[in-house]
């Protein structure tokens, strides 16, 4: 019969056959006979089934269904084997659920099922079980009831009915049965037991099966009572320290530290401290021991002793320094520097060579921008140090370099020993960024703290103040940073070595644009290749027209300014790739920022192109000299520093001794006032630089005789006509290169700096090298007008 046909609730009046039984399926489950089992039954044809077999106080066929994920199974979905069952007792729950409770009663084979039935009916043939004995059977059944007897001591919490049935029992059948549907294994290992009619071959797979279960209990119980052994002998430990903690609590010495103490105790004997230090950690130990918990103390002794045993004290094994891939790695991260770059390998070869040695302390100076902190990344990685930055912008309490002493309420170890433990290694490369940027308070002079820490012949035995104990910082790798010299002290700029890294050419920006910033922009502003490009003209637009700058920093936000812009239009799904040309970088940044200085610059006398330092790189400076009536004064505008206010007045007074030489009428100073300029006014100007400049301007308005537009100058003058040098030269060139300038006239004696120019600059620029203010004037002024001096 097709499983559709009994898939309906079953009418309550519908005849079955006498000579027929009622099919309950059930899933997971197998009756044998004489064994008494709770059933539930869900399904509507299970329930109509049950309910009709109670009526009519018949029983009924309980056969298991092959598949129990089958809702409605049919009789190609049922064992043909299975268990007459009497009613017991039929229960409705609460929640109208239905329980059957069933006793087997005979093994029985289904023939055929009955057509027509709302719910399962079959014709059946009843199996008797086997009466027959003899020695084989005896035995069988004598080692089957040891068996079972055995698992079901081992079982956990097993009814003494249990046990009493399987003693009472004289049938080898009923015992198989028995034994069968209360052991745990499959239910179509149990289907297969009551489908073996023969008894000696029933009784042997329940033998087989309950060899297996056994083994299991054994190998189980054995666990519990080794579990049970150990978690009783932690359980007597932590009632023994339970009643020694109520001791200590009674006589005020604590509460519990015994297991504190002992965990401590182990931790600084793992922590590889130096003698002292250990020695210092061991009687701190003791002296939290006696304290009592509730004493104020007791916390700021356990939190010195954590930070004592966190340090990484013990020196790791260093992994050698690969020349190639440090050389390598530095390519990769930086374009250009290529004299930073090879000092930098030449410091990796003797840390390589001379692992012990005391390296010098590296300090990169140079404007915001140019890669001083990941130049410091970069060493770390070609190393393989850890890296760790420490930032000094700001620090004016010594404690924050040396820490605090301990008897102060929230006392911590200083900023350098904070690091390490940071780092996890006592050979990291620390970074100290901003070392200019220190102040000065009422707390002390961080500054001079620094002068342990970046001594290599003291910072073996660096005391921090919380410590109370040596620590060695020999092996860390020491890089600072700073942006100007002037404000670092003295003692502290004498313990590193300089290296300067001015700003960058213009071309060189193009090609880190290029190589990094575009790249980095994309992936910050969730942009590919294939969504997004940049023309190279059109990033020199922006380096021109948008940035002045020495660094990348101003450059990378404007590249991201751009793709921003772009990112919108693929979000609104309007393109899919947009290429940015220079016609399009006005409509996303405005019109351009800065101009040209060319230009600025104009054709008459009394203008000259200087050049500055400032703390953001090179720059082009302006002087500006006009002649109006007056008594012979001198003004001076432009919020110049009393150091270039001395300059003007060495130039006027030079001016005035070389009048004659000069061609200038003595008369011209007794009947005139000269006002010197320089432009950009709110920016505050000092320095001797400039003296050139003040002079050549001077000398350009007194003669008539305007300045090359294409020359820019500096040096500093004496009263005698000498051309003295000055500082800055590589960013004062690379200013003037990026200006579009073709001359610069430098002292004489700053040739030396002439190899620190970039070779894009000195490529752009021709070099004039001025032993006397003679040579300036020779080589600036162009020939007089013929217009007289007095009608300017």
């Amino acid at each position: 019969m097709a499983a559709s046909d009994i898939s309906s609730p079953a009418s309550t009046s519908t005849p079955i056959p006498s000579d027929a039984l009622i099919i309950v399926p059930v899933r997971n489950t197998v009756l044998f006979p004489d064994v008494i089992i709770p059933i539930t039954i869900a399904r509507a044809t299970s329930i109509a089934a049950a309910q009709q077999a109670v009526r009519e106080q018949r029983p009924i066929g309980i056969l298991l269904q092959r598949d129990p994920e089958t809702n409605d199974p049919g009789p190609d979905g049922l064992y043909r084997v299975g268990t007459t069952a009497n009613i017991v007792r039929y229960i409705t729950g609460a929640d109208d659920t239905h329980h059957l409770v069933c006793q087997g009663v005979q093994r029985m084979r289904v023939l055929d099922y009955l057509p027509g039935t709302p719910f399962l009916a079959a014709r059946v043939l009843q199996i008797p079980e086997p009466t027959t004995t003899s020695p084989e059977i005896e035995a069988r059944f004598l080692n089957l009831q040891r068996q079972a007897l055995e698992a079901a001591q081992l079982l956990p919490q097993v009814p003494q009915e249990l046990i009493a049935a399987l003693q009472g029992t004289t049938s080898p059948a009923t015992l198989a049965d028995l034994a069968t549907s209360y052991m745990d294994i499959k239910p179509s290992e149990k289907q297969d037991i009551l489908e073996t009619i023969d008894l000696v071959a029933r009784m042997d797979k329940v033998s087989r099966h309950l060899a297996e279960r056994l083994e299991v209990l054994r190998i189980s119980k054995e666990i519990g009572q080794q579990t049970k052994a150990s978690f009783d002998e932690r359980q007597r430990e932590a009632i023994l320290r339970e009643q020694m903690a109520t001791i200590q609590r009674q006589l005020g010495e604590g509460d519990g530290k015994a297991a504190e103490v002992t965990e401590l105790t182990a931790a600084i004997a793992k922590a590889n401290m130096p003698p002292e230090a250990e020695a210092h950690a061991k009687k701190e130990l003791r002296r939290y021991e006696r304290m009592p918990e509730a004493a104020g103390e007791a916390g700021m002794v356990r939190t010195y002793l954590d930070w004592l045993i966190e340090l990484p004290w013990a020196l790791p094994e260093e992994k050698p320094i690969d020349i190639k891939e440090a050389r390598r790695i530095l390519d990769a991260d930086h374009f250009g520097l290529e004299k930073i770059k090879s000092r930098i390998i030449e410091y990796l070869a003797v840390r390589k060579l001379a692992p012990q040695g005391k390296a010098p302390i590296l300090c990169f100076v140079g404007p915001p921008g140019v890669g001083k902190t990941s130049l410091g990344q970069s060493i770390a990685r070609a190393m393989n140090r850890p890296f760790v930055r420490v930032s000094l912008g700001g620090v004016h309490d010594e404690a924050e370099i040396r820490g605090h002493r301990r008897t102060y309420i929230g006392a911590l170890p200083g900023n350098i020993i904070q690091a390490i433990k940071k780092a996890g290694s006592r050979n990291c490369v620390m970074m100290l960024d901003e070392i200019d940027k220190m102040g000065r308070g009422v707390q002390g002079d961080p500054s001079a703290a620094m002068l342990e820490v970046l001594d290599p012949e003291q910072n073996g035995t660096f005391r921090d103040n919380y410590l109370g104990v040596p620590f060695d910082l020999s092996r860390v790798v020491f890089i600072a940073t700073a942006n100007m010299l002037d404000q670092i002290p003295g003692p502290l700029l004498d313990r590193m070595e300089l290296i300067s890294l001015a700003g960058y050419t213009e071309d060189e920006k193009l090609e880190i644009a290029q190589r990094y910033l575009v790249r980095r922009q994309l992936e910050a502003n969730g942009l590919s290749t294939e969504q997004a490009e940049i023309e190279p003209e059109a990033l020199r637009l922006i380096i021109r027209s948008y940035t002045r700058e020495a660094g990348v920093r101003n450059l990378e936000r404007e590249i991201g300014k751009v793709l921003r812009n772009v990112a919108v239009q693929i979000a609104e799904g309007s393109t899919s790739h947009v290429t940015i040309a220079p016609k399009d970088i006005a409509t996303v940044l405005g019109q351009p920022r800065f101009e040209g200085e060319i230009a600025q610059r104009t054709s008459i006398p009394g203008v000259a192109t200087g050049l500055a330092w400032t703390p953001v790189g090179g720059d082009i400076l302006f002087i500006e000299a006009s002649r109006v009536p007056g008594k012979g004064g001198m003004i001076l505008t432009g919020q110049l520093g009393d150091v270039m206010r001395e300059s003007v007045q060495a130039a006027m007074t030079l001016v005035k001794s070389r009048a004659s030489q000069l061609g200038i009428d003595p008369q011209a100073f007794e009947k005139s006032d000269i006002h010197v300029h320089v432009p950009a006014g709110a920016t505050p100007k000092d320095g001797p630089s400039a003296g050139v400049a003040m002079f050549t301007a001077l000398t350009s308005l007194l003669t008539n005789r305007t300045v090359r537009s294409d020359t820019a100058m500096t040096g500093e003058i004496s009263l005698r006509g000498l051309v003295l040098p000055v500082g800055g030269i590589k960013e004062k060139v690379v200013a003037a290169a990026a200006a579009g300038l073709k001359r610069v006239m430098l002292p004489a004696r700053n040739k030396r700096d002439y190899d620190d120019i970039p070779a894009g600059a000195r490529a752009k620029l021709e070099f004039i090298w001025l032993e006397r203010v003679d040579e300036a004037i020779a080589a600036a002024l162009e020939a007089a007008k013929t217009t007289p001096a007095a009608a300017e």
